[in-house]
């Protein structure tokens, strides 16, 4: 984008449509999953190139479990060597890989990968990455704000009249976001247009985008389309301009 004044912080993607895409190929769903990953490669490059600080993707969600078991276990391998396998790339393009969500569910030796991946790709201390790629892992957006009320009300519980001065942002420093800005734009693909449980209170104000396209067909051009239409939208955040 030339007008770097209008490219967005953080940009959020719902990656959907991989069954789909894998089934109009005849193939199981587990074949659109492999695919997708070279969409992430794409969108990560293609974040770094226009500007974009944090890119964001809901790669699972904490309904997802409830999925059959084989192809469970198989999004939890493919997460895994995918790990294993970028994340060199990563730290030499200087992104820095996080992973949120509620990770008391997640098989102990992929945890163990992906605190061993965060320290790899974290920045030497007062340096910044050139992009933050987050994974929101076995997250909802109604399990964080559950998560953090009751974070807020331990902290308040010897002090029940110290909770009436909380405010929003000491709420929000208790959601698994904390230090992560909201996102500005929130895409999702396959055609689906709802946020499925995702962000719920970050979303508050971000831009949606709801594009036809399948996730494993989701590349640098569409990226990069996603910025155009962010571009021309007017936001207000509840005001007159």
């Amino acid at each position: 984008m030339n007008d770097k004044s209008k490219v967005p912080t953080h940009v959020s993607i719902i990656m959907d449509g991989n069954g789909r895409w894998a089934r109009q190929r005849g193939q199981e769903r587990v074949y659109g999953h492999s695919h997708g990953v070279e969409s992430v490669r794409a969108c990560v490059e293609a974040a770094a190139e226009n500007g974009v600080r944090y890119l964001s993707l809901f790669a699972f969600s904490e309904e997802n479990w409830g999925r059959p078991e084989a192809e469970v276990n198989t999004l939890m391998a493919l997460m895994f060597k995918s790990i294993a396998g970028e994340m060199e790339a990563l730290k030499k393009q200087g992104v820095r890989f996080r992973v949120l969500g509620n990770l008391d569910r997640i098989d102990k030796d992929l945890l163990a990968s992906i605190r061993e991946a965060e320290a790899m790709t974290a920045p030497p201390v007062g340096k910044e990455p050139l992009l933050d790629l987050i994974i929101f892992l076995s997250y909802s957006g109604k399990w964080d704000i559950l998560q953090a009320a009751k974070s807020l009300a331990k902290k308040y519980s010897t002090d029940p009249e110290g909770l009436d001065n909380a405010g929003l942002d000491e709420f929000g420093d208790l959601l698994v976001t904390a230090g992560v800005p909201d996102p500005d734009l929130i895409i999702r693909t396959s055609g689906e247009q709802r946020i499925s449980n995702y962000l719920l209170w970050q979303a508050a104000y971000s831009e949606l985008l709801f594009v036809d396209t399948l996730w494993p067909d989701f590349g640098k051009e569409e990226f990069r389309s996603a910025l155009e239409e962010y571009a021309k939208r007017n936001r207000r955040y509840g005001k007159v301009k």
